[in-house]
C-alpha cells in the first residue's frame, strides 16, 4: 500500500518547534533524577507512573498564575512529596530544573535541524525560562530564528499567548508556517488559531 504524502512541505517557509519531548529527549532527563530521588525516599515507581505523576503535577501548577518554570518544577518536586509522603531537601526541590543543562536531543535532532536549517526559518516555542533554554541551544547546534519561552509571554502552552507571539515574531502568513511537536494537544492549538 502506497501512503501520500498529505502535507505539501514546500509550502512553509518557517518551522515551530516545542522542545522536550521533541527535539531534547525530556522523558530521559525527568526519569534520571526523579528515579533515583524517589529511591533516596524509599518510592519506587515503574517509568510510566511517575512520567503520570510530573505531567499531572506540571499541568496543574502551570494552570495557576504564571511563576517561572524553574519554580514550576520545585513544586513539582515538592507535590511528589506531598503525595508520597516524604519532605524533600533544598537540593532536591532544585534537581529537576539544575538537570536541564544536561538532557540530550534525540541523536537524530541536531543533524535533522541542520538539514532543516538550509530550507526553513527555525523557531522555537517552549514551556520554559530563557536561561533554563539556553542550556538546551547549545546541544541543539543550530541558530533558532526565534525563540519564544513560557518566561517571555508570561504564559504556558495550552495558552495561546504562546502561538501568537510567535506568528508575530516569524511575521509571515500562517499558512507559510508549520508546527511540529510531540504532542498532539499542543499542534491542535495551532490550527485553533487559525479559525
Amino acid at each position: 500500500m502506497k501512503y501520500k504524502n498529505v502535507i505539501n512541505f514546500n509550502q512553509y517557509k518557517a518551522l515551530t518547534f516545542d522542545c522536550y519531548g521533541t527535539l531534547i529527549d525530556w522523558e530521559n532527563g525527568i526519569l534520571g533524577v526523579l528515579k533515583p530521588l524517589l529511591l533516596t525516599h524509599n518510592t519506587n515507581l515503574d517509568e510510566d507512573q511517575i512520567l503520570e505523576l510530573f505531567a499531572e503535577f506540571e499541568a496543574e501548577v502551570e494552570k495557576g498564575e504564571y511563576i517561572k518554570y524553574r519554580e514550576v518544577l520545585q513544586i513539582v518536586i515538592q507535590k511528589f512529596g506531598e503525595r508520597l509522603g516524604f519532605e524533600p531537601t533544598a537540593e532536591e526541590l532544585n534537581s529537576l530544573a539544575d538537570s536541564i543543562q544536561y538532557w540530550l536531543p534525540f541523536p537524530d535532532t541536531v543533524e535533522a535541524l541542520k538539514t532543516l536549517k538550509q530550507n526553513f526559518k527555525l523557531v522555537i516555542i517552549s514551556n520554559v525560562d530563557d536561561d533554563l533554554f539556553a542550556f538546551s541551544a547549545r546541544h541543539l547546534e543550530v541558530e533558532f530564528d526565534q525563540i519564544i519561552t513560557a518566561e517571555q509571554t508570561k504564559s504556558y502552552k495550552p495558552s495561546l499567548n504562546n502561538f501568537r507571539l510567535a506568528i508575530k515574531r516569524i511575521d509571515l502568513p500562517l499558512e507559510q508556517i508549520l508546527h511540529v511537536a510531540a504532542s498532539v494537544y499542543h499542534m491542535l492549538l495551532l490550527v485553533y488559531i487559525t479559525i
